[in-house]
């Protein structure tokens, strides 16, 4: 297994950094499957009645938490792999990956086929999940190396195709659903069977090209400003020791709020716009809704972390949760109105920002805390990513819930939870207008002449 080691991966001279995103692309077009897997809510809650849901059959409630447990593992399995990555490079962590994501659904389709939703708890929810987040953090840092003349950018196409991955998944879940449904199933299992083995090969092919920079390596023409720009640092921050700065914790409530506020809509997205507009968004329609919200989070995220690159990050995070907050606000009365239009456009321009919130805050994190670590201390960040991925389902499928049980309409169940979304990005605002610049204490001495990857001689600076 030589071939997957760090060594091996080390790009030789006149090595081209354009041939990197293609790897990226490879592995996050695939894990951000994740995002579609609300086309298989519907489905799975006739496997037994097939045509229609029988008492055995299970609820949208129950089938809600596959999707929150992935979002879980994927922030725990990136929290305690990130130092790991570090150490073994992109290569083996993308092979993980691979092995993870992959056998997630061959687990997930015997749980089907037996009925059994611990399996696909199991599968798709921890393996898969684990598969999620060492994937997930894999490329980011070795493209930040790559690109440090363009680190917003550079973070936008590591992380795109995860956004982008419904655009493909969706659809393909879905064609592949139709191709094995018959009068006995409703084709979930033979579809999970499918795409795990697709996956897992296109996940190997992005191991394969990815490589890392030689030790000192510059893009041509490139000149470290002599004046940083504020809250963009030279200095570097141990992984450890980042976490005891409050930088970290209000960063990390940024992106548990922001992630929160999109991420329960994207896990019910099909289901959601079948309810809030009956008779005007259908099935096969939700699920191209599903796509073009794909669409718009993979492109928001190498938009706006490009954009980041000029206005800087803590402004382009203000935009989100001013902007966020003005569109969560306007979804309920768009909906009221029946204009598909107003309501899809909001939902386009949300799930942009929620996009480009997590392809900024890699950058973030490397103006804060320096280049060194930036790849573990990004994993232990998106621990925020497995909260939100609780607390956004949650909120839009028990108030839903809560609601149609009152006597609401379906149609006006989430009007409540929209407007509990524009609380939380207030809260989201406040946070990050709070961030600051480190304090001297917590950097490493002669960090500027270290490698930023070598931590076995550096030591923080004494108090």
């Amino acid at each position: 297994m030589s071939f997957l080691d760090k060594n091996n991966i080390i790009a030789k001279p006149g090595h081209s950094r354009w041939l990197v995103p293609p790897a990226a692309l490879c592995v996050h077009l695939c894990i951000g499957q994740a995002y579609a897997f609300s086309v298989f809510n519907l489905p799975l809650t006739r496997v037994l009645g097939v045509t229609e849901s029988l008492p055995a059959d299970w609820e949208l409630t129950t089938l809600g938490w596959i999707f929150s447990l992935s979002m879980v593992f994927l922030g725990l399995s990136a929290a305690f792999c990130g130092s790991w990555l570090e150490r073994v490079g992109p290569r083996k962590a993308m092979f993980t990956a691979a092995c993870c994501f992959g056998s997630g659904f061959l687990l997930s389709a015997i749980g089907v086929w037996t009925h059994l939703v611990w399996l696909i708890y199991l599968g798709y929810g921890v393996l898969g999940g684990i598969g999620l987040g060492i994937g997930y953090i894999s490329p980011v840092k070795t493209l930040i190396t790559w690109f440090p003349d363009r680190p917003g950018m550079a973070t936008g196409m590591a992380i795109m195709g995860f956004g982008g991955g419904a655009m493909i998944g969706a659809p393909l879940a879905v064609g592949l659903m139709k191709y094995y449904s018959s009068p006995e199933s409703v084709g979930v299992a033979a579809t999970f069977v499918t795409m795990g083995i697709i996956y897992f090969i296109f996940m190997c092919i992005g191991a394969t090209i990815v490589r890392i920079p030689r030790k000192g390596w510059k893009p041509a023409g490139f000149v470290e400003e002599k004046q940083p720009q504020k809250l963009v640092t030279r200095n570097h921050v141990d992984v450890n020791q980042a976490m005891k700065t409050p930088q970290f914790y209000l960063l990390w409530f940024v992106l548990f709020l922001n992630v929160t506020a999109g991420i329960g809509v994207l896990g019910q997205a099909s289901a959601m716009s079948q309810e809030m507009m009956p008779g005007a968004i259908e099935a096969a329609a939700a699920a191209g809704f599903v796509g073009l919200l794909s669409l718009f989070n993979m492109g928001g995220r190498f938009a706006w972390a490009s954009v980041s690159d000029y206005i800087g990050r803590k402004n382009t995070y203000i935009i989100f949760f001013v902007l966020g907050m003005a569109l969560y606000a306007l979804v309920p009365g768009t909906a009221a109105i029946g204009s598909v239009f107003l309501y899809v456009l909001c939902y386009c321009v949300i799930i942009s920002m929620y996009g480009g919130g997590f392809s900024t805050i890699p950058a973030y994190l490397k103006d804060i805390f320096g280049t060194m670590h930036v790849g573990a201390i990004h994993g232990r960040l998106l621990t925020a990513w497995s909260a939100a991925g609780i607390m956004g389902p949650v909120l839009v499928n028990y108030i839903r819930a809560a609601q149609i049980d009152a006597g609401v309409d379906p149609a006006q169940a989430y009007t409540v939870t929209m407007y509990i979304m524009v609380g939380l990005l207030l809260i989201g605002l406040i946070c990050n207008l709070c961030v600051k610049a480190v304090d001297a204490k917590h950097h490493y001495e002669d960090a500027s002449d270290r490698d930023r990857g070598n931590t076995e001689t550096a030591k923080p600076m004494e108090g």
